[in-house]
């Protein structure tokens, strides 16, 4: 089928562009910048590759280590749009020059489109964009035009004047670009001539066939926590590899309240092989005096394992599945050219050394919303397939500082009365998440008429598609004030609520 090969040179958003193509149901792959030649030409037969995209990154194409364009790829003889990163990429590549004007743009921009041609067909003069860089396109070898500018950045967008190769510095495929869709529809259909023919069946294909071609005839041991990604996952390995597979979920104690019995109570009749294992203690112990969240989360991660190996001996099993999805392994780095952000326990968290032989992530590339199509297609119920986000750690990063029993308590309170509140309100289906988390501050406080001095709780609610962007929601007053009111009057140790009114960036939705 027509494909669109997204080149990653480390950006926050190579697979976020992948995303929107695969919603303009046009497949897609990414492929790593430093190899993507050999890559692409790599591809199984039935894969026809129609146009390439290049991503963002961190890096400076004016740094020594920063990565190249391979002019291999001009071979390929397909059309090329580069994104941010890829946009500076190109211009220098062909001779124009980029360079650190000492400001950036971060955030919302305008931009002003000169010269529509193909690329930009359907925008307006002046466009509402979404900007984030430093260097900045200053001039373009004369076999080049520029289609649009900014108050800051002189070429905000050009093309070949002769061949379908074409650069934006803003981020179309981020929601904060308002008509960014349009720029991938032009090049998708206009320039490549792709034909929309990817549905989600064909991901439920390939993932079944690889679970079954990676486990072979093994037994294997899938991950799980009850949210959407390891759920998905699992009925993707049942219908793989039937009764060779064992689903376990381990109780680290770290759960919201009533979690634990709600999980066991539907899995335990869901899937045959379903295990329970109360690790609290062990967890809790290996956690005991530990601040940073690097290591909370490096810590969890191997203890999972480690019980993982445990119950893999008892039955047997070899390999071990996880519901891994792309936001967790972007944020942990684990590409050449990206940045990590925070290390994901089920990602740069593992252990170096572990029993398995293998572990399998067939979610690996997708979206939570993705996902969540995959589980309703597969059948999975409303409750799981819209169950917020839920961190692997669980409440642990959402206390800052060390974790104690009596801090548990608290966030785990807190964390009930905001969803209770949420839910009651209504509002529940249009935000992504919705949770408190426990300060390391605390402050005065009236109680009874007496002084008080007790913890900060910091209320997090944000809207999201994705998980790569958020914006904190614009919850009613009320609901915040009921919220607030709760939590001082229901949790004797908190004096004081506060909203957090940050996106992402800068912020990551959870605290650590």
């Amino acid at each position: 089928m027509d494909c669109i090969v997204v080149v990653d040179y480390g950006g926050q958003y190579a697979h976020l562009i992948a995303r929107r193509v695969r919603e303009l149901k046009v497949y897609s792959e990414v492929v790593h910048g430093d190899d993507a030649y050999e890559e692409i030409t790599s591809l199984p037969p039935g894969v026809k590759v129609k146009g390439l995209i290049l991503s963002g990154g961190p890096l400076s194409v004016l740094s020594e280590s920063s990565p190249k364009f391979d002019s291999r790829l001009m071979e390929l003889g397909v059309p090329i749009l580069g994104i941010c990163f890829g946009h500076q990429l190109l211009a220098h590549a062909f001779g124009g020059r980029v360079e650190g004007l000492g400001k950036g743009e971060y955030g919302v921009t305008y931009v002003y489109i000169e010269d529509f041609d193909d690329i930009l067909e359907g925008l307006d003069r002046v466009e509402r964009v979404w900007m984030s860089h430093s260097d900045t396109v200053t001039s373009l070898p004369s076999d080049f035009r520029v289609l649009a500018r900014t108050d800051l950045c002189p070429v905000a967008a050009f093309k070949h004047r002769d061949k379908p190769i074409y650069g934006v510095q803003w981020h179309p495929e981020v929601v904060h670009t308002e008509r960014g869709v349009k720029v991938f529809e032009n090049f998708l259909f206009k320039v490549c001539k792709c034909k929309p023919e990817w549905v989600a069946e064909d991901f439920i294909k390939r993932a079944v066939e690889e679970i079954r071609r990676e486990v072979g005839e093994g037994k294997a041991i899938i991950a799980l926590s009850g949210g959407i990604d390891s759920s998905t996952t699992a009925v993707l390995a049942a219908r793989a590899i039937g009764d060779r597979l064992y689903a376990v979920f381990v109780d680290h104690g770290f759960m919201r309240e009533g979690e634990p019995e709600q999980i066991r109570e539907y899995f335990s009749k869901a899937i045959k092989n379903f295990i329970f294992v109360d690790a609290r203690k062990r967890f809790l112990d290996r956690l005991r005096g530990v601040t940073d969240p690097e290591q909370k989360r490096k810590i969890i991660g191997e203890e999972f394992v480690r019980v993982f190996e445990e119950v893999a001996r008892k039955v047997g099993a070899e390999y071990l599945l996880q519901g891994t999805i792309y936001p967790d392994r972007i944020e942990s780095g684990f590409r050449r050219f990206s940045d990590k952000i925070k290390t994901h326990h089920n990602v740069a968290g593992l252990p170096s050394k572990m029993e398995f032989k293998k572990v399998v992530e067939p979610l690996r590339d997708l979206y939570k919303d993705e996902v969540r199509e995959v589980a309703k297609r597969l059948g999975l119920p409303d409750e799981i397939v819209y169950r917020q986000p839920f961190p692997g750690p669980g409440l642990v990063v959402r206390v800052i500082g060390e974790v104690t029993e009596e801090k548990l308590k608290i966030v785990r309170q807190a964390d009930k009365i905001v969803r209770e509140e949420i839910e009651r309100a209504g509002l529940a289906r249009g935000l992504w998440q919705y949770f408190a988390v426990l300060t390391d501050t605390k402050s005065t406080g009236v109680k009874g008429d007496a002084r008080a001095y007790g913890y900060t709780i910091a209320v997090r609610i944000v809207e999201s598609r994705d998980a790569m962007t958020a914006n904190f929601a614009k919850i009613p007053y009320d609901v915040l004030e009921r919220i607030s009111t709760r939590i001082t009057n229901e949790i004797p140790e908190v004096t004081r609520v506060v909203y957090d009114v940050t996106n992402k960036p800068p912020a990551t939705i959870e605290w650590e």
